[in-house]
């Protein structure tokens, strides 16, 4: 009898550093205010990894946590992708780190989509798991963006924070007679990169460059503008693929970059505020980080449950961005 593979959802977690940062704490050390940060964009802190703290160490900690939610064990991962834009070294991979940290023996690999990373990982793992790359994938999204901040730029030093997410895919069979009318996990994934907008989204360092990591630049206005077209478009593609519309949305969880950006999609598409998970106000856009982190809170406070239709999008530098549609979790 003819099978087909579906790619579930069935493990979360998420880490936050210790240390956190109210605007309250920046106005201490810049020219800003509660006030000013609130207005323009949703936040009202954020955390910081200390100086000795790695992308890697929150990448394990939310990694772990996963893979507990998922009722596995690390030997259990076949594969490991991590989507960050501040690795712990140049080379060799920070994944390859995290699966030290584990103590198993994935294939890993990072992925450099900035904001986008997550939604182009899980899009990656999706299709290698139906490529019979494994049964079993670990997707981790953490960035350290404190570390790439200019404090003498309030324009982009109040907008990020520090943090790491991570969720499970596993590689299910079953046969095609019950497909249509029994789909779960991952139902389509559109990602896009258009490197005319290269210079919005960027850092004025690199190896080859200038030998320095550099610091985040960006042209606001633009990527303000880019993110609600893109973004918008991205999504009605995805529900397209797969003959929905957005009524049959239950939760809408996008790149946690700015409340404006947020509010202007959802008025663009007509998602219902109840509908949208936001966690700007406390997390900051913690980069590829922000998607699991939003996921996760709203699971752990019982706002999302087994079988519920999520939408994913986020936008990043490249520029490059994507939405994905789930149905989360499997079937009992």
């Amino acid at each position: 009898m003819d099978t087909k593979s579906q790619i579930l959802l069935t493990g979360i977690g998420s880490y936050l550093p210790k240390k956190m940062i109210s605007n309250h704490d920046l106005e201490k050390i810049m020219d800003t205010s509660d006030e000013w940060i609130r207005k323009r964009t949703g936040i009202n802190c954020r955390h910081f990894v200390e100086d000795d703290e790695l992308t890697s160490d929150m990448g394990t900690n939310a990694a772990q946590l996963a893979i507990l939610d998922a009722g596995l064990k690390p030997n259990d991962i076949d594969l490991i992708i991590l989507a960050t834009t501040t690795p712990d070294n140049t080379f060799p991979s920070t994944a390859s780190r995290i699966q030290r940290n584990l103590g198993c023996k994935a294939i890993s690999f990072d992925v450099q989509a900035v904001c986008a990373g997550f939604v182009y990982a899980i899009s990656i793992g999706a299709a290698m798991l139906k490529d019979s790359h494994g049964k079993k994938c670990l997707i981790v999204g953490a960035d350290s963006m404190s570390k790439i901040l200019d404090w003498n730029d309030r324009s982009t030093s109040v907008l990020f924070g520090d943090g790491a997410g991570a969720v499970v895919l596993e590689k299910r069979i079953i046969r095609n007679e019950f497909v249509e009318n029994d789909q779960w996990g991952v139902l389509a994934t559109k990602i896009f990169t258009d490197g005319e907008y290269y210079d919005l989204l960027s850092t004025d360092g690199g190896v080859s460059k200038n030998k320095s990591t550099g610091f985040l630049r960006m042209n606001g206005k633009e990527i303000f503008k880019h993110a609600v077209e893109k973004l918008s478009s991205s999504l009605l593609i995805c529900l397209d693929e797969c003959n929905m519309n957005i009524k049959d949305i239950d939760w809408f969880i996008p790149h946690q970059a700015n409340q404006r950006i947020i509010n202007a999609i959802s008025n663009k598409v007509k998602i219902p505020f109840n509908k949208i998970i936001s966690t700007i106000s406390i997390h900051g856009n913690t980069s590829a980080a922000s998607i699991p982190l939003a996921l996760d809170v709203a699971v752990k406070k019982g706002c999302i449950n087994n079988g519920d239709i999520l939408a994913l999008q986020a936008i990043g530098g490249g520029l490059s961005w994507g939405s994905l549609v789930l149905k989360i979790g499997k079937p009992d």
